[in-house]
């Protein structure tokens, strides 16, 4: 009586063996590891399942964009403490804008480099050269020449139609990782941010996805994939990633780039002033002016515009500091109607015309407000240089 469970057990066994028997040697070949096979098809068609609308997009702006990204390495050569030359290195990010080799990137990224090296997403290294740039808005154009190939380009959105809110990706090289992704927001609009030669450079844009060393120069994309701005900088205690990103807007960096590819230079507005004292209240002040607001110029260039729109110049020497200034110019309130506080926007706001263009000046002299219109003409060739 103890035997029969006994004979169940084996003959469910046996049942059991020939099963696996049968599972390992047919059943099994419907899910085979090679490439192609039902079961790779039914695990991707999973996995692309779960992906959300946000990944799915994430991966096509990757995809799309990241070909036309590239990693720049500029080398400088420097002395030891014994005069012997030692070869620096620096790495950042360009853009290709144009399939026969044009890439844009940060002035800081390629300034005063000796020998520039451009690699590409699919591991192909062209030697570069510096076409020109704009110290003054951390913006550079360089070139390859990829010979019969046609490079990928990326394509160039709008950026006076930002909102803050609106996502944003950043592509680059950070710490010489090739061909990172990182996502975020516009943060906010309209920052100002100090070039390397102390120019303050506005309209810039913050965001807070991650950029770390490395990414300068490299690409920030609305989610349709185009180009809006150019990564610049960060603002770190430790040097990395705080949430806190800028960019330089598209808009101010293609209008330098178009002047480098037509011109081989940056076609300057040209005004003929040198500003001297910036007004606030407090220093209105002290000099004794009723005009609390606005720029007072120190020097009107002989045969500038300027002169020719009847601007004068100071005739008052006062020494502040270590500085010797003019005093008793014009004092500039307003140029075409809008109201001017500092140096820095009488310069941008000059930079952001071309020549030809006009710009109503406002302007106070012995306590008459009066205007004149001067007509900008292109910056003589004496007075450009690669760190205005």
């Amino acid at each position: 009586m103890m035997m029969y469970p006994f004979k169940k057990l084996v003959v469910f066994s046996a049942c059991v063996s020939v099963l696996s028997l049968l599972f390992s040697c047919g059943l099994s070949g419907l899910w085979q590891s090679d490439s192609g096979s039902p079961r790779d098809a039914v695990l991707a068609q999973s996995a692309t399942s779960t992906l959300t609308a946000d990944e799915k997009l994430n991966i096509d702006i990757y995809k799309s964009v990241s070909p036309a990204v590239v990693n720049i390495t500029s080398t400088s050569i420097a002395v030891d403490f014994f005069f012997n030359p030692v070869p620096q290195h620096g790495m950042g990010s360009g853009v290709i804008l144009t399939s026969d080799g044009y890439i844009l990137t940060n002035a800081h990224v390629v300034a005063e480099s000796d020998r520039l090296e451009v690699t590409l997403l699919d591991g192909k290294t062209y030697k570069a050269r510096l076409i020109g740039g704009d110290i003054s808005h951390d913006t550079a154009l360089i070139k390859i020449d990829p010979g019969d190939q046609k490079l990928p380009v990326v394509s160039i959105g709008d950026s006076n139609k930002l909102q803050v809110g609106q996502k944003v990706y950043a592509i680059g090289n950070p710490f010489g990782l090739n061909s990172t992704l990182t996502t975020g927001v516009i943060s906010s609009l309209g920052r100002t941010l100090r070039a390397e030669n102390g120019r303050v450079m506005e309209n810039i844009i913050q965001t807070d996805a991650a950029i770390n060393p490395g990414n300068s120069g490299g690409p920030l994309l609305d989610s349709a994939g185009k180009l809006i701005g150019v990564n610049t900088a960060i603002f770190s205690p430790s040097g990395a990633s705080s949430g806190i990103g800028f960019a330089i807007p598209i808009n101010d960096a293609r209008r330098i780039a178009q002047d480098l590819i037509a011109h081989g230079r940056v076609v300057r507005p040209y005004i003929g002033i040198q500003p001297g004292i910036q007004l606030t209240p407090h220093v209105a002040k002290v000099l004794g002016l009723s005009v609390k607001q606005g720029v007072i110029i120190e020097r009107v260039i002989p045969g500038s515009p300027a002169a020719q729109a009847g601007l004068r110049s100071g005739s008052r020497e006062i020494t502040i500091g270590n500085r010797v200034l003019l005093l008793g110019g014009d004092i500039i309130t307003a140029m075409d109607g809008q109201p001017l506080k500092t140096i820095d926007s009488f310069i941008n706001y000059v930079e952001s015309k071309r020549p030809g263009e006009q710009i109503v000046l406002t302007f106070v002299r012995d306590g008459q407000t009066l205007k004149t219109t001067v007509t900008l003409v292109e910056k003589p060739k004496s007075s450009r240089g690669w760190r205005e």
